[in-house]
């Protein structure tokens, strides 16, 4: 398998986890960013963007904008990486290695405590998109999330979206914290061989590996918040997941390269909102659906409820957000956030409107 040079800059950095999936996606990136009308084709301004995982349903406006050719629209020659947990391409966008990040929104109220300013530029998701997967093995276990204690629970990395949304779901059904074990174990092949081996009791996933899970008869579905009525189930509220964020000293120093992603991501956006899974899954890379196309549009088709149509962040969204994570990050817990500074729709909304 070929790696790019910049992955290996990245390893050498320490900033990789996971090596073995994330290669296979940095590989997929690469691939596509040189791949001519369908990618950045060297032309135009570039833009580096990390990704908590390319290959996640939950991150497909990304990979996805590049190959219906929206970046090379606007001018731009958007060079995708990928990290196989959303921590990672945070760590990445803070260190200066990217300009922009797609991951979870929450990272931006989590950075804020730490005196860094980071926003949302636009908002892909109103729901969080990720499954509470039980083992098959331990079903008769783990009921609820009153049952997470003594358990072991897999999340992509540890400070990773997955993790906060489990310490969540713990700490609102009775269980501290400290009771129960988070293990990283990234997603795709990794989370669903840790199932598999019993390295975990159950995860929080998304698709396409909430699909393998099923499909293999590995485990079944605990709470499922792929649907914004999901969300409001598990935790009281919309939950913005999924963005583009940067930071804010340098979206205010580049306004006209941030319209032009905006513009390019809404145009998806809207895209998507009107064709089915099936045209949707064509146009992602082909070893996206691992051998099984129809199985990889299952995934897709049950995600696509998250998606916002315009990328505009939902109202009270961020407020639930908070709520999420004062219930059991201290950081939070114990500060005064501004909610105004981690979200934008300067540009969302001025590409809607244009």
């Amino acid at each position: 398998m070929r790696k790019t040079a910049r992955y290996s800059a990245l390893a050498a950095a320490g900033l990789l986890a996971l090596s073995s999936l994330t290669a296979c996606a940095n590989d997929a990136a690469s691939t596509t960013a040189d791949s001519g009308s369908n990618g950045g084709g060297g032309k135009g301004e570039h833009v580096k963007i990390m990704v908590g995982g390319l290959d996640k349903v939950i991150y497909m406006p990304a990979m996805l904008t590049q190959r219906l050719g929206y970046f090379n629209d606007e001018g731009l020659n958007v060079e995708l990486l990928s990290e196989p947990a959303g921590v990672q391409a945070e760590t990445a966008l803070v260190s200066g290695q990217v300009q922009g990040a797609v991951g979870f929104y929450d990272h931006t109220l989590d950075l804020q405590t730490k005196g860094k300013a980071v926003e949302s530029v636009v908002q892909f998701s109103h729901a969080p998109g990720e499954v509470e997967i039980v083992s098959n093995k331990r079903a008769d276990d783990i009921t609820s999330p009153k049952d997470f204690k003594g358990k072991k629970l897999g999340v992509t990395g540890l400070g990773s979206s997955t993790d906060f949304l489990t310490k969540y779901l713990a700490v609102k059904n009775g269980v501290k914290v400290s009771e129960f074990a988070p293990v990283a174990v990234g997603a795709g092949p990794t989370f669903v061989s840790a199932l598999q081996k019993g390295a975990i009791d159950g995860g929080m996933t998304t698709d396409p590996t909430v699909a393998t899970v099923l499909q293999k008869g590995l485990g079944k579905v605990l709470i499922d918040m792929r649907t914004p009525s999901g969300s409001q189930e598990a935790l009281g509220g919309p939950y913005p997941s999924s963005s583009l964020y940067m930071q804010t000293d340098w979206v205010n120093g580049h306004k006209e390269t941030v319209q032009k992603l905006a513009n390019a991501f809404v145009k998806t956006l809207k895209w998507m909102s009107t064709h089915s899974a099936s045209e949707i899954a064509a146009k992602m890379p082909a070893d996206y659906s691992q051998g099984n196309k129809t199985l990889y549009a299952t995934a897709i088709q049950s995600t696509l409820p998250m998606f916002t149509k315009d990328g505009v962040m939902p109202a009270d969204g961020p407020e639930t957000v908070e709520k999420v994570l004062k219930a059991f990050n201290p950081n939070i817990k114990n500060a005064k956030v501004d909610l105004s500074k981690t979200y934008t729709t300067e540009f969302v909304k001025k590409a809607v409107t244009g």
